[in-house]
């Protein structure tokens, strides 16, 4: 598509941090790498503005490298044809203003309406990917739009420099070096097996970090400010604030502030070992090219378990140390009361099998590197229809 092309994204925060990284990625790379004009609707720009500083929590619509950011208070509003996009992009089902639809409705050529769907490696998601849905009362036509880890699927969002940069990354120990360092990471906790820890709140963490404490090895952990606070502020014995840090046993933890993606993705290549959660730095995790662990959001009748087993399923249906650690991790294994001990094996298992989980994340990303990048093949699919 050409630059005088037009999209619009419409994204609510529900997860606080996954659903605006997930827009702003995207909406980011449509601007730089494909000159699309993007507008990005949101309706919680505190969150927003944790993971990109630049943003104005208080401003109603402001330009943010190269994207029209606008601040969605809610259904109410009139729109004009003249203000609707050519590609209308509605995240996660939410429902667009109503004024907006109708505008779209009255446009001489009616816009591209996609429904941009939540990352799954369950199959049906192969047959519903790109299907078209008909307006029940306006002579509109939405198509969803699925991401994923087949070529029956979007693919998954990557920059088309993020997997050299990676590596150039990774290749120089000086650089890794002062950027943990400019995170307020001492030389002794760069020199332990490092952990980045983004989880949500239910998640088993003091009984992880009662593992790592009574372990051989000395594991220092990262954690954002206000991951898992009751367990992070347990450990430390304090609040859980930035800068905050405390050794235990072999276990160190620190908590650091939120950063920018572009830090954050520097922490994940940096890092031995990830625990990641959701969906945008699940999928940031798999780019690094380390082991990592997910914590999947929940689901009512723990429909999530199914989710994860089957993204495990695919990912390592022959490594049972990674797959018996991440349904543990979810709560999806047979005693959620596991003793300490059990959870020594795990992580012991987990930590022998490190050159194997290395491979097996050269030979996934090779994998999705065939399917292509999502934001183009969704501009490939848009076009197709106009």
């Amino acid at each position: 598509m050409s630059t005088s092309t037009t999209l619009a994204i419409f994204c609510k925060v529900v997860d606080n941090y996954g659903d605006i990284g997930i827009c702003w990625r995207l909406a980011r790379q449509l601007v730089r790498e494909h000159g699309v004009q993007v507008t990005l609707w949101v309706d919680d720009l505190h969150s927003f503005a944790r993971i990109c500083p630049g943003v104005d929590a208080a401003a109603a619509s402001q330009r943010t490298e190269g994207v029209v950011v606008r601040h969605w208070a809610g259904q109410e509003g009139t729109f004009a044809p003249a203000d609707v996009a050519d590609v209308v992009i509605e995240f996660f089902a939410v429902d667009i203003p109503p004024g907006y639809v109708e505008a779209m409705a009255q446009c001489e050529r009616k816009p591209v309406w996609l429904n941009l769907e939540g990352l799954s490696a369950e199959e049906w998601v192969e047959g519903c990917h790109t299907l078209p849905s008909m307006h029940p009362r306006l002579p509109l036509t939405k198509h969803f739009y699925f991401p994923g880890f087949t070529d029956k699927t979007g693919g998954l969002l990557r920059e088309r420099d993020l997997l050299d940069a990676r590596t150039r990354f990774q290749a120089d120990p000086a650089a890794v070096s002062a950027f943990l360092s400019g995170l307020g990471i001492t030389a002794t906790e760069q020199a332990a097996r490092k952990v980045s820890l983004f989880c949500y709140r239910h998640a088993p963490v003091s009984a992880l970090f009662e593992c790592w404490r009574a372990g051989a090895a000395e594991v220092a952990c990262f954690v954002p400010e206000g991951v898992a606070s009751g367990s992070v502020e347990a450990f430390l014995g304090g609040a859980a604030k930035a800068g905050a840090v405390a050794t235990r046993g072999a276990l160190t933890v620190r908590v650091l502030p939120f950063v920018p993606q572009p830090d954050y993705d520097r922490l994940l290549w940096a890092c031995d070992v990830n625990f990641v959660r959701g969906e945008d730095s699940f999928v940031r995790a798999q780019w690094a090219a380390r082991p990592f662990v997910w914590h999947i959001y929940p689901q009512d009748d723990n429909l999530h378990h199914k989710k994860l087993r089957a993204f495990l399923q695919r990912y390592c249906p022959d490594i049972a140390s990674l797959a018996d650690l991440s349904l543990w991790w979810n709560g999806a294994g047979v005693n959620d009361n596991m003793e300490e001990e059990g959870w020594a094996e795990l992580w012991t298992a987990f930590q022998r099998d490190r050159d194997v989980l290395l491979s097996r994340a050269r030979d996934w990303e090779n994998r999705m590197l065939e399917i292509g990048d999502l934001a183009e093949n969704l501009l490939r699919f848009a076009r197709s229809l106009r």
